[in-house]
């Protein structure tokens, strides 16, 4: 099993209650969650439980390729954290820290073998970084 834990972060202008909202509403992961502008999340699934599923279905735009983006949820703090264990048994860690009117985003992830850190790395943050635009311009 791969050990390499990549780590990626976001500080949030907005409130922790809305920034929960906006991460785990399947109404807002649809219009945040893509690494880049040719990528998109065309639709979403959430059930914010312990033991429950997500799936995104992620897509390029211009149609040739898509996957399923999907785990089961091992622990939910609301408002402070998220794990959850991915189809490939990847496990993720996803910390909110609330700073006066601001949200500090942590997400720690174990590393896959098909793509190179440094590129899962800057794909997660991208989408983290997409996140942060999303929610302070709404």
């Amino acid at each position: 099993m791969n050990h390499t834990v990549i780590t990626v972060n976001a500080l949030v202008s907005t409130p922790v209650e809305k920034v929960w909202e906006y991460f785990t509403s399947v109404q807002h992961i649809t219009k945040w969650n893509a690494a880049s502008d040719d990528w998109h999340t065309t639709s979403a699934e959430n059930e914010l439980t312990i033991g429950g599923k997500f799936s995104y279905r992620m897509e390029a735009k211009d149609g040739s390729f898509g996957f399923d983006f999907w785990g089961i949820y091992d622990n939910i703090v609301p408002h402070k954290i998220i794990e959850y264990t991915l189809g490939d048994n990847r496990k993720v860690i996803v910390g909110f820290k609330s700073v006066n009117n601001t949200t500090e985003i942590v997400e720690r992830f174990d590393a896959e073998t098909q793509n190179s850190v440094e590129l899962q790395q800057i794909g997660w943050q991208a989408i983290l970084n997409n996140f942060k635009a999303y929610v302070e311009a709404n």
